[in-house]
């Protein structure tokens, strides 16, 4: 595996809109899999019960514990609400927009942090312009991969402080609007839900979950799902990867990574039938199957970089109006 201190530039399209209209067109019966599930405001609803829980659980134990109780567990209901956010994001539990953003509000609670609707502003880029540097929140700063290297230490601190990192990314993206009523009400909602947590509860249940989130996606096996996604650690030539291993069971099926660029109205429940479907296109695709053994990997191989992703100048002929509904072939097809 190469090591030069640069991305991967490629001049080719990325590969999900072109396999899309293939599987389409070979199978036209994967529309049937395209639809919403509101049962999934239910979910909602108990992980961040769960959370508060387990926020009044710890709120009198000593700190080790505290800690030990995020790492173990917060971190995997933290994540999963993660998981949540991106489905509303899609627009995949509500038909009305309006109610699938204030689903990732509720969702967004127990992380502490007010993130969920500026996620929903940059992941639909992502989609949208796969790999444009100034558009793809996704892919870390040039500088960011040069300060972490391929050290050790640089790639845990990177993990540890990924939400940070992530956050800074926004200075450079063009064409976002950074503020807007929406990202105002998150952050009035979730400062309020903060609030409460300390006073009812105590600063060891806000810590808790605070805590929790940072280990949702980053210092924790968890974190490697941002590995797992489009770092180049299994072939150069392949942008984006699945992950099929048992901790699909309590991420609700968020490996399922190419299946979901492929077709992104199809929702969290029914993509490992999406696989299915299509076999000849998923099963020939290299896949990870431990996000642990990834993780460990990624700390400790130093042929591993932040580099390791692939980045294009051209827009995939994505014009503006169409980053908001970057599946639009397929909302078409169903008339969502």
């Amino acid at each position: 595996m190469a090591t030069k201190e640069d991305f991967r530039f490629s001049n080719a399209p990325e590969p999900h809109r072109i396999r899309t209209r293939e599987i389409m067109v070979k199978h036209p019966e994967v529309k049937t899999l395209i639809s919403r599930n509101p049962l999934t405001m239910i979910i909602i609803l108990l992980l961040v019960g769960m959370m508060v829980a387990g926020a009044w659980l710890v709120s009198g134990s000593s700190w080790w514990i505290v800690l030990a109780a995020a790492w173990l567990g917060g971190a995997f209901i933290n994540h999963a609400l993660f998981v949540m956010i991106h489905e509303c994001t899609h627009h995949l539990l509500f038909k009305n927009k309006s109610l699938n953003l204030m689903a990732a509000i509720v969702a967004n609670l127990p992380h502490t942090l007010p993130s969920a609707i500026s996620f929903v502003r940059y992941h639909i880029k992502h989609h949208a312009f796969q790999g444009v540097h100034e558009l793809d929140g996704d892919l870390p700063d040039y500088w960011e991969a040069k300060l972490i290297n391929h050290s050790f230490f640089g790639k845990a601190l990177w993990l540890l402080f990924f939400p940070v990192f992530q956050t800074i990314r926004v200075a450079r993206l063009k064409e976002i609007k950074p503020v807007d009523g929406w990202i105002v009400a998150n952050w009035i909602v979730q400062i309020a839900f903060d609030v409460a947590i300390w006073m009812l509860f105590g600063p060891k249940a806000f810590f808790f979950l605070l805590f929790s989130f940072f280990f949702s996606v980053g210092l924790h096996p968890l974190g490697a799902r941002w590995i797992q996604e489009h770092y180049l650690t299994l072939d150069e030539q392949q942008e984006t990867y699945s992950y099929y291993g048992p901790l699909n069971t309590v991420a609700f099926n968020v490996g399922y990574h190419n299946e979901h660029h492929d077709f992104p109205s199809v929702p969290w429940n029914r993509l490992p039938d999406l696989k299915k479907l299509a076999p000849e296109y998923y099963d020939s695709l290299k896949a990870h199957y431990s996000w642990t053994k990834l993780w460990l990997r990624f700390l400790f191989d130093n042929r591993i970089s932040l580099f390791l992703r692939i980045v294009r100048n051209e827009r995939g002929k994505v014009t503006l109006s169409d980053e908001s509904k970057p599946d639009a072939d397929l909302v078409t097809a169903k008339g969502f």
